[in-house]
């Protein structure tokens, strides 16, 4: 099952942030479910819909489409595909959402989608129910609170760097309205759960109540590791268990699958010797067909564990050949936790990772020329030097397909638990930069 932390308390009391802070470091989803309930308000406000027809705000939800991206845990709100970030903080929304939340049908249905984010993958939500009536279950519940007078003076720090002027007094007034209807609400309303931490915030710094969430999260998720999830373990040690029947299976597959590349693809491979015979390295390639993954598997004299869609593994067979292979799976659009211990553990016994900081197949033409910074992420959290490589042919029967190697790149410089955004682009670039020129060498 998967592991949810759910954080409630009052508006102000830094949730937001600590929740967007605590998902970077520790490789949670974040699901800001205020954003949620401000999509609602933005969408009411846009149809200039009349507060008093609760019908007609009800029957909105069945008409709009509220996504929650995640980018190396910059938070991006979609509404009806557009970005509406910026937008739902503005002091119209603020005004409204309170009263748009209380209407039963909408928290229903936004519940039903704030549980849908926590079936498949490990979460951090923030909101005013999450303990109590979201996610009554939840592994780790935490009631972040503080004064309305200190609430009121860091939302108005908010609103300045943002660009937004709101006097104190109205914020205060704003935050005093918006307890009383959350606490006083029939469904869903703000209280402490039985068995929620609480923390006061009010002389905390942000770094300090950060500190103090990771430390709770940290020492539960350790303790259910250990004892409830003793299965679920042995079966991940077993997927990437080297028995000699797997070993045997590997290498007359690789022999077959590499003999049809050299006849068919006439596969041909430059400059073999900036791979190391030993040591960890992250491999990056360009990635235009389906035939490529392969050909850099088989014509490589070290076993490389390759980074693949979960979408593949829904075929048995190729399910089997991952097994055989030790791919990785992982979950395109989410930060994926499972697969990125994976990845590390494989780094850590100084084997070879190989994955495509395009992302899919053309990656640049969809993406509009923007790279995943997957494999940037990666490198800066280990410092493992990175092998670019540039795969040249159309894989068309008979014509000739030339995998081109580069010297490692070091990135140790960029070494962070937490790297930084700009750096990640910088690294990004740096590897797409190299993996062109290899391809038009």
């Amino acid at each position: 099952m998967p592991f949810i932390v759910a954080i409630d308390g009052p508006a102000g009391t830094g949730k937001g942030t600590i929740t967007k802070l605590v998902a970077q470091d520790l490789g949670l989803l974040n699901v800001d479910t205020g954003a949620l309930y401000r999509c609602v308000t933005l969408e009411v406000i846009n149809r200039k819909l009349n507060l008093e027809n609760k019908k007609e705000i009800i029957e909105l939800m069945d008409e709009i489409n509220i996504q929650i991206k995640n980018n190396n845990g910059e938070q991006t709100i979609y509404l009806n595909e557009k970005d509406v970030t910026y937008n739902i903080r503005k002091k119209e929304v603020n005004d409204l959402v309170s009263e748009i939340s209380n209407i039963s049908e909408v928290r229903q249905k936004i519940t039903k989608l704030e549980r849908g984010f926590g079936k498949k993958q490990d979460i951090i939500m923030e909101g005013r129910d999450i303990s109590t009536h979201v996610f009554p279950n939840a592994d780790i519940k935490i009631y972040l609170d503080a004064t309305p007078e200190e609430r009121a003076k860091r939302r108005l720090l908010q609103n300045q760097e943002k660009g937004i002027d709101i006097p104190y007094e109205e914020i205060l007034h704003s935050i005093n309205k918006r307890d009383e209807n959350d606490k006083n609400r029939k469904e869903g309303p703000l209280k402490l759960a039985e068995d929620a931490i609480l923390i006061d915030t009010t002389n905390m710094t942000i770094d300090e109540v950060k500190k103090e969430v990771e430390k709770i999260i940290n020492n539960k998720y350790n303790k259910k590791i250990k004892n409830q999830e003793i299965k679920k373990t042995s079966i991940k040690k077993d997927a990437y268990k080297q028995t000699k029947v797997k070993l045997i299976i590997r290498k007359i597959i690789k022999i077959l699958i590499y003999l049809f590349y050299c006849i068919i693809y006439r596969v041909k491979v430059l400059n073999k010797q900036n791979i190391p015979k030993t040591g960890a390295y992250i491999i990056c390639a360009n990635h235009v067909k389906l035939a490529d993954p392969p050909a850099l598997v088989v014509t490589a004299k070290r076993h490389i564990n390759m980074i693949a869609k979960e979408e593949l593994f829904h075929n048995p067979f190729l399910a089997w050949l991952g097994y055989i292979f030790d791919v990785i799976p992982v979950k395109r659009g989410v930060q994926d936790i499972e697969a990125m211990k994976r990845s590390l553990q494989v780094l850590k016994n100084d084997e070879l990772l190989a994955l495509y900081p395009e992302g899919t197949r053309n990656g640049l033409k969809k993406n509009n020329g923007k790279v995943k910074n997957g494999a940037a992420f990666i490198a800066a959290r280990t410092g493992v030097p990175v092998i670019p490589v540039g795969i040249k042919g159309s894989f068309k029967p008979f014509t000739k397909v030339i995998i081109n190697y580069g010297e490692p790149l070091d990135f140790s410089r960029y070494q962070s638990k937490q790297p930084e955004k700009e750096n990640l682009e910088k690294i990004s670039k740096e590897i797409m930069d190299n993996i062109i020129r290899l391809t038009n060498e």
